[in-house]
């Protein structure tokens, strides 16, 4: 089936920069992107991010949950002027946190087979219980589905908290005008805080389909109420896009946007 998206509007709410590239793919489907940044994220330091570096070595693992924990990592060991890394191995939790690792010239050693932190947790105990301690690379929303997992397995980690996700409230008013339209097709989640900063932002919740891109956002998703959600398969924004698709010819067989009839 070749995939098209038959001019059906996409309200994508993740930062900014990740937005601007998943527009750019769904404008190349025959969609139309809407992007409304609904999170900021950036980098940040800390006095023991420091002190962690300076024993950089003596762990056996790092673990990567995201892309942009990459990027703020390796922002700080350019800054600490850490560059070698001995025999440690690095963990990443999806194939975008994988390129993201590549990208700065380092493969990884462990990907789960499905992109969440409860299967990453449970692969990385079963093939590598005795292997520690662990780096895990977080943000100030991380989830702590790694840690308490490690804890129970008592696999010595430490933890590094090397960005920060905050809500995007200069994106409120344009938020509201744009679903006061009503004709937004498909609304994108991207992350559990996606939904969170829409559920805070949004004055009425449209009944829409929702796409989220993987099972930890879908479930958050659904506990706070939204119940027409569509996700993929395979956890990247790629497959999020196929399984509008899918949808599309699927139930609509010709799809024709609302704006267009």
């Amino acid at each position: 089936m070749d995939l098209s998206l038959h001019g059906c509007k996409v309200l994508i709410t993740r930062e900014a920069k990740q937005a601007n590239v998943l527009a750019e793919k769904l404008a190349a489907l025959g969609g139309i992107p809407v992007t409304v940044p609904l999170l900021r994220i950036s980098c940040k330091d800390a006095k023991e991010n420091q002190q962690i570096l300076a024993k950089i070595q003596t762990y056996t693992w790092i673990f990567f949950t995201s892309a942009n924990g990459v990027d703020c990592f390796f922002r700080l060991t350019e800054k600490y002027h850490v560059h070698t890394f001995g025999q440690l191995k690095f963990a990443t939790v999806g194939q975008k946190t994988e390129q993201a690792l590549n990208a700065y010239g380092y493969q990884t050693s462990f990907v789960p087979s499905t992109y969440n932190a409860e299967n990453m947790a449970k692969e990385f105990g079963n093939e590598f219980s005795e292997e520690g301690p662990v780096l895990l690379i977080r943000g100030n929303r991380s989830r702590d589905v790694l840690p308490v997992e490690f804890s129970k397995k008592q696999l010595a980690f430490d933890s590094m908290e090397v960005y920060e996700t905050s809500v995007n409230n200069d994106a409120k008013e344009e938020l509201n005008q744009i679903l006061s339209k009503d004709d937004i097709d498909f609304i994108t989640f991207t992350s559990p805080s996606t939904v969170e900063a829409f559920l805070e932002m949004a004055e009425a919740i449209p009944e829409k389909n929702i796409v989220c891109i993987g099972t930890t956002t879908e479930q958050r998703a659904r506990e706070l109420g939204f119940s027409a959600i569509i996700t993929p398969h395979k956890f990247t924004t790629e497959s999020m896009l196929e399984a509008i698709s899918n949808y599309i010819n699927r139930k609509e067989g010709s799809y024709v946007s609302p704006d267009k009839l």
